[in-house]
């Protein structure tokens, strides 16, 4: 009889395509169709109404009962129009993923009889659970009550016939237990520290939002083959496998044409996507086979992060019909690339500029400079704070592999750019800025249209590359809520433009003009964060030993890591523009290091399990076939032939006994340390023990299991191979 892994593999062979039936208009003809957006506002709600509304989403301005009731009793009619039979609120509690709880607008009435009903009440507040979500200590098991509250400034939406309102999530106590709450408080702490500096040169602009475009990395691998691996199953990737003879070392899938089956799938996720009002635009093959990339339009940081969020539920709900099983792990196999999720990061204001476009005049270049340089500056003193915001188990396992970012902070910026910091140096005056001369550089080729080159190359190795308009931050990790990153990047650029504008007020106010004291500040921030910036190769080891010699951190696992979040200068930080307090940021430290521990207690059962009870039993059977060969071999050769005829196979016999012998030596010392590490209660030592006490034992026992794979018989071996997992059928 087959054996679970050549069942799913049989089952892969009879995989159809799914038909899908595709919409018959343009995309623009459904694009945001299942969005309460502002044309649905504008048909569903009073003029009154909506006016209000617009200031509530614009301005901040508090909405009252009597709109909110009639902005519910809208968004009810919308829904029920569109098949919606109840509603959510929809929050992002600090588990990484999303939580919803659905109430049915029906409400029972007299004579056995029911209405649908939806108020500003339900609309603006509900009480879900607060204990049992992560909350790092701040609400005990007995203390339940929590809020969740409507972010106005998200539109809701319908998904499988439910009114989505996306909203905070605090607890009873006003601590904020999300995601949501500290990424709104970032926003607002930098639009108001980027209108002051703005306003020193343009006094039209009143308003400054940061904005995203992420880009999102994922595998496909069929549904039939995941189930048949425990490891990825339980824990997101594979915890043992041999490498593939082949998988992307003929570089032949980066950007090729893309299996049917994926592109079938892609296809129904990005209608449904579209008709989130999620702005996909990019899709492609990635470096590792069956790995893939999408990207949309940039948006509104706080959109765009809801966004990212839908789309991540969006890839497992509907490759779940294709047979496909979506896995966001930034490492599910060992030796190919893994994933990351990209987030460019900008600043935009309300006269339509991005901040971090260089100007055509030495004025407009000042204010870029001014942007630019208090960035740099930013990253420089908070480079420990980046290392943590991106800090996980998984995240861990690609960051300096040589297929994505180092451990290690530091700003990329090109050629041009780093050639005029250096200048910047040098000049007396901001009158001597040069303007931008319409990137005149230009590359002609016979019978191509003309190139445009960038200011910037890309460095594929820099953390935090400047790539012409936005500095992308390619160390996230591809399971990350993006809010994050972002908060910790509003919040330091925040920080640092009110430093910097109080400098230069203080420098004109001793007289001084008002460029030349924005150019002398600027250029003592150039001299501050010279050790931020690398143009080099990220992930070679001279960079590390260089990075040291600057002062620059380089912590490889999270435990190290995410210590940053409770350093003082941070506190004080995160106090100063209202963003998260300290009770709030140690709850998020101590949350850190508990899924840390978890994940890898998690991982640490699983190899034993698999080791013990799978791996081990397999070989054992496969060497006692080996040893009745070479016996049944003695009794029918004589000494010379079986000497000669049975040497392979007593080699193999005692190699399958060695590898066997070190998988239960290890997995006994591995079971050892964690249950040493499960007795401390004090969270940083049980983390900082799986890392240095329990982890080492994974690569050890992987190695021994991962030969066996090369001894056993083919038709015994439990696991499904990556020859099999990495390749579409």
């Amino acid at each position: 009889m087959l054996n679970f892994r050549f069942r799913a593999l049989s089952e892969t062979l009879d995989r159809q395509v799914p038909v899908v039936d595709y919409p018959s208009e343009k995309i623009s003809d459904f694009f945001g169709s299942m969005v309460f957006n502002h044309d649905v506002m504008r048909e569903y709600l009073t003029k009154e109404a909506y006016n209000s509304l617009m200031n509530t989403i614009e301005r901040g301005e508090k909405i009252d009962r009597r709109v909110a009731d009639q902005v519910a009793s809208s968004m009810k009619a919308w829904a029920m129009k569109h098949g919606a039979t109840h509603y959510t609120h929809w929050f992002q509690p600090l588990t990484g993923t999303t939580a919803e709880k659905h109430d049915s607008f029906v409400n029972p009435i007299e004579g056995g009889k029911a209405v649908e009903e939806f108020s500003g009440s339900s609309l603006i507040q509900q009480e879900p659970d607060a204990s049992s979500f992560p909350h790092g200590g701040i609400r005990n098991t007995f203390e339940a009550r929590g809020y969740t509250a409507w972010d106005p400034t998200s539109p809701a939406f319908i998904m499988e016939h439910t009114l989505c309102i996306p909203t905070i999530f605090v607890s009873y106590t006003g601590e904020s237990l999300d995601f949501k709450t500290p990424l709104l408080k970032s926003i607002e702490a930098i639009d108001r520290a980027s209108v002051r500096v703005c306003r020193l040169f343009d006094e039209r602009i009143t308003k400054v939002f940061p904005t995203l475009g992420w880009e999102q990395e994922y595998f496909l691998v069929d549904s039939a083959l995941f189930a048949a691996r425990p490891d990825l199953l339980l824990s997101g990737r594979t915890l043992f496998g041999h490498s593939s003879a082949k998988d992307q070392q003929l570089h032949d899938h980066y950007f090729g044409i893309i299996h049917s089956r994926a592109r079938a799938f892609m296809r129904d996720f990005e209608i449904e996507a579209h008709k989130l009002g999620i702005p996909l635009k990019t899709r492609h093959n990635e470096v590792a086979p069956s790995q893939f990339e999408c990207a949309p339009v940039y948006e509104e940081a706080n959109v765009a992060v809801d966004h990212n969020q839908l789309l991540m539920h969006l890839l497992d709900k509907v490759s779940r019909k294709h047979y496909f099983k979506v896995l966001l792990h930034e490492k599910p196999y060992q030796g190919v690339n893994g994933s990351g999720k990209h987030n460019n990061w900008s600043l935009a204001t309300n006269t339509g500029e991005n901040l971090l476009n260089p100007g055509r005049t030495p004025s407009e270049n000042l204010r870029f400079l001014a942007f630019f340089v208090n960035i740099l500056k930013a990253v420089h003193t908070h480079e420990e704070l980046l290392r943590a915001c991106i800090a996980s188990e998984s995240n861990d396992l690609r960051l300096g592999g040589n297929e994505a970012p180092p451990a290690i902070i530091s700003a990329f910026i090109g050629n041009e750019l780093s050639q005029t910091l250096n200048e910047i140096e040098q000049l007396p005056s901001p009158e001597l800025l040069p303007g931008d001369n319409g990137n005149s550089s230009r590359l002609s080729i016979p019978k191509i249209p003309e190139i445009l080159l960038d200011n910037t190359d890309r460095n594929r190795t820099s953390p935090f590359a400047f790539t012409g308009n936005k500095f992308e931050f390619r160390a996230v990790g591809s399971t990350a809520n993006p809010s994050e990153p972002t908060i910790v990047l509003n919040t330091i650029v925040a920080d640092q433009l009110n430093l910097f504008f109080d400098e230069v007020n203080s420098l004109i106010e001793r007289n001084m003009r008002k460029e030349d004291a924005i150019f002398s500040v600027i250029k003592q921030y150039v001299r501050d964060s010279r050790a931020i910036l690398f143009e080099g190769n990220n992930y070679s080891d001279e960079w590390k030993v260089e990075a040291k010699s600057r002062g620059l951190s380089n912590h490889a696992d999270t435990p190290d890591a995410v210590k940053a979040y409770i350093s003082e200068k941070v506190i004080a930080m995160f106090e100063r523009l209202n963003v998260l307090n300290e009770r709030e940021l140690q709850a998020r430290y101590e949350m850190k290091l508990d899924k840390y521990t978890r994940k890898l207690q998690i991982e640490s059962r699983l190899i034993g399990d698999l080791s013990i009870n799978h791996i081990v039993p397999t070989a054992i059977k496969y060497q006692n076939t080996l040893i009745e060969n070479v016996r049944g071999l003695k009794e029918v050769l004589d000494s010379t032939t079986f000497s000669h005829l049975s040497r392979n196979q007593i080699q193999s016999i005692k190699d399958i006994s060695e590898h066997l012998s070190e998988i239960r030596q290890y997995v006994d010392q591995m079971e050892k340390e964690r249950k040493t590490a499960n007795r401390l209660s004090n969270e940083a030592e049980k983390a900082h023990a799986y890392c240095n006490r329990v982890k080492p034992f994974f690569d050890k026992i992987r190695y021994h299991v991962d030969k066996l794979e090369l001894l056993v018989d083919d038709q015994l071996w439990p696991l499904v191979k990556y020859r099999e997992l990495l390749f579409i059928k």
